[in-house]
């Protein structure tokens, strides 16, 4: 081989590792960081580029989860969730520090994310305006933020709701949290919190649907997209899902039955 051909491999070679250091490869890990314009899917989830994070130590209220307002009302608490954190992001770019794949859906990452010139992560600014709960076990520094949103009734707090895992699997006999909840009540609230026709949020038409039959394939159920013939069938869905990734993540498989449309 030529000295020219051989300072060329080496230069490409050079330049290939100085791609993979600075990150430009688009790999994550924990311990990696990355900064860029964020999309924000829920309450506690944002996607720098074709990275999806939650983040870390907090849970929000789903997208289609309802919640019961300090006057007595139902109120779509994810969507303002979302909204709160879309409202801290402004038009800034996010920095994510990866702490590692999440557990029940690896194609996800759990992360410190904090908005640009912020010195507070969105962690720790979300539990403290009361739209997200702790979540254990946790690295982000959220326990002090989450208790003085809990004895202020600030955000989901002031009213009555269930935790969001327990919304996702459908627990209706879990703990009511919040100030407006009532003991007495506890049928009649847990009619709202889970109601039979669930309302599908805009832009989220995926059905999901619970079932035992998908706990087969470690699931804990099914979701059916538009276009497959179980989709009409299926009336009176569970959960709804804005993407298929959101419903996997969400512990749902896709039906048999089912194709991507055309």
């Amino acid at each position: 081989m030529s000295f020219r051909k051989s300072f060329a491999s080496a230069r490409a070679f050079a330049f290939v590792c100085f791609l993979a250091l600075s990150g430009f490869l688009g790999t994550t890990g924990p311990g990696s960081a990355l900064t860029a314009t964020a999309t924000v899917r829920d309450g506690n989830a944002v996607q720098l580029g074709d990275v999806t994070y939650r983040l870390e130590g907090i849970d929000a209220p789903e997208l289609d989860q309802v919640c019961i307002d300090d006057h007595a009302d139902p109120w779509t608490c994810g969507i303002e969730a979302r909204d709160q954190l879309a409202k801290l992001i402004g038009k800034r770019s996010v920095r994510c520090d990866d702490v590692g794949p999440e557990k029940s859906f690896g194609k996800r990452h759990r992360a410190i994310c904090t908005a640009e010139g912020d010195k507070t992560s969105l962690n720790e600014q979300l539990v403290k305006l009361g739209y997200t709960i702790a979540r254990e076990p946790a690295k982000a520094n959220v326990k002090s933020a989450a208790a003085d949103a809990k004895s202020t009734s600030a955000g989901i707090w002031k009213g009555c709701f269930v935790a969001p895992q327990e919304f996702r699997t459908g627990k209706k006999d879990g703990a009511l949290l919040g100030a407006a909840c009532r003991a007495d009540r506890d049928k009649e609230i847990c009619a709202v919190l889970f109601p039979e026709d669930l309302t599908m949020p805009p832009s989220c038409g995926i059905k999901g649907k619970l079932a035992v039959r998908a706990r087969v394939t470690g699931n804990i159920g099914i979701y059916h997209l538009r276009g497959c013939p179980s989709y009409p069938a299926t009336t009176k869905p569970d959960r709804w899902f804005c993407s298929e990734d959101d419903a996997q993540a969400a512990g749902f498989r896709k039906a048999y039955n089912c194709r991507r449309p055309k």
